[in-house]
């Protein structure tokens, strides 16, 4: 019998919890394949779209399988960018939340130190860039010996940016006993020779690609000449009057361009593109996810990593010249079972990229007229209303999950020789709060920090002003982030 919802599985109260905040309610085809051949410890190689739904399908089995009590990491999730580290880590957490599972990401262009402090702590699931994991195996920061489960997600990119020897070199590292999965939207020729060279008869999942079929998206071209691409899009943004969306470009330069244009018209928007510091490209991905501006103009660096419940219309600014990156860029919208809108602006001489796109996606992309004037005139009235008011997040799942969480810093920690139960002897005494109010602990050098759950941080935080650690008067406060 196929599982309907995610109360049928077998995993732990904790989790159930948890996805119920989230509001995962209805399994996904890929949720409901993967799940329990994962609980069952099976090696996977699954081809699903993005959109699909495969974060949480090997999530929640990792969440579930994981043992809390051990301190070195046992689950290693490869990921072929550090914007879908970061994602795939914040899934993690909030999907192990009240397990109080412990995630890290680790991946370039971050201080290795900070990592290697992150890594010392107790740590259940390291997500990472295959670079940047390599370095902390060679330099005996990660320990390897207790890994017990490898997922390799989006297997096909991995190959594209050239990733692959170093995700084979991680794989020797491994111990051999443990299950391997592998998540790809395609599934090329040395993908699948590097699942059967290290996999022990790998179960094969293949999801029908809902993600590209006018099901949950309602594709179109409109065709324009290039120096007439910019009043168009205006138009389109005018007419369509999207709550979010993503105007993809080709080159830095076009992201550039676009955005300088319609930030001058007073659209609110940001960009988001390779040139950008690693620490402003988090920052504006985090400023989407949010809300605080309603266009984001991007390259194809944003089109994984990037899962907003409701990016209900994407417009291809810039034909994709990989066939591939049309299914990625446009299964930013129709997610998690909602409809969406793709939109591609083509000149005549892109007919050829067009053609290869059809032939790929297996059907043809219907042309439609550009907007007339009248219905830009109609609908400016509505567009203005939306523009000046903020933009609502209705499903911000890490929001919702942090609701009733207060993360609270204390002034000492292992220079004092704090532990963590430490912190649970003495918290779980305040009157009541139990030992299940109390989340991840992170213990650093000179100090700590300790979630606490359920909306009991203020009472915890009132009493532990009055209250010892291991008999010493600690400093505490909300802390910052």
């Amino acid at each position: 019998m196929s599982k309907q919802r995610f109360d049928d599985y077998q995993i732990s109260d904790e989790i159930k919890r948890a996805l119920s905040i989230l509001k995962y309610e209805t399994p996904t085809e890929v949720q409901k394949k993967v799940i329990p051949l994962a609980i069952d410890n099976q090696d996977l190689v699954v081809k699903s779209q993005t959109g699909s739904g495969k974060t949480a399908s090997f999530g929640i089995p990792l969440c579930h399988m994981v043992e809390w009590e051990e301190k070195k990491p046992q689950a290693l999730i490869l990921t072929p960018t550090r914007e879908l580290a970061v994602q795939v880590r914040e899934d993690i957490t909030n999907i192990g939340r009240f397990k109080r599972i412990k995630a890290v990401a680790v991946y370039g262009k971050e201080p290795f130190s900070k990592q290697k402090d992150e890594l010392k702590q107790k740590t259940h699931v390291v997500v990472g860039t295959p670079g940047r994991v390599m370095d902390h195996i060679e330099r005996e920061t990660l320990a390897l010996d207790q890994i017990k489960y490898l997922i390799i997600d989006e297997a096909d990119e991995m190959l594209n940016r050239g990733f692959i020897d170093e995700v084979e070199a991680i794989i020797k590292e491994l111990p051999t006993n443990r299950v391997t999965m592998v998540f790809s939207a395609t599934l090329p020729k040395d993908v699948e020779k590097l699942c059967h060279q290290y996999m022990i008869e790998p179960v094969q999942i293949e999801i029908e690609s809902t993600g590209v079929t006018a099901s949950s998206i309602e594709h179109s071209l409109i065709e324009v000449k290039e120096e007439e691409k910019i009043s168009l899009l205006k138009d389109i943004l005018v007419v369509e009057n999207p709550d979010s969306s993503i105007i993809f470009c080709r080159t830095k330069e076009h992201v550039d361009t676009v955005y300088s244009e319609l930030d001058k018209a007073g659209y609110s928007c940001e960009k988001l593109h390779g040139g950008l510091e690693q620490e402003d490209r988090f920052a504006v991905m985090e400023g989407f996810k949010v809300g605080n501006f309603r266009y984001l103009v991007a390259t194809d660096v944003a089109a994984r990593g990037i899962d907003i419940d409701n990016v209900t219309l994407v417009i291809n600014y810039d034909v994709p010249v990989e066939k591939e990156s049309y299914v990625h860029r446009t299964g930013r919208t129709g997610r998690a079972g909602k409809k969406g809108k793709a939109i591609t602006l083509s000149n005549r001489y892109e007919e050829k990229l067009i053609k290869a796109i059809e032939t790929y996606i297996g059907f043809e992309i219907p042309t439609k007229e550009a907007p007339s004037q009248l219905e830009v005139a109609n609908g400016k009235a509505a567009f203005e209303e939306k523009r000046t008011s903020g933009r609502i997040v209705r499903n911000n799942k890490t929001a919702r999950i942090n609701q009733d969480i207060m993360k609270l810093h204390f002034n000492g920690g292992k220079k004092k020789k704090i532990r963590a139960v430490d912190f649970v002897g003495t918290i779980a005494k305040i009157p009541g709060v139990t030992v299940d109010d109390i989340g991840i602990i992170t213990i650093q050098d000179q100090m700590s920090y300790v979630d606490i759950l359920n909306g009991k941080g203020s009472l915890v935080l009132q009493a532990m002003e009055n209250a010892t650690v291991k008999g010493k008067k600690l400093r505490v406060s909300k802390a910052i982030k």
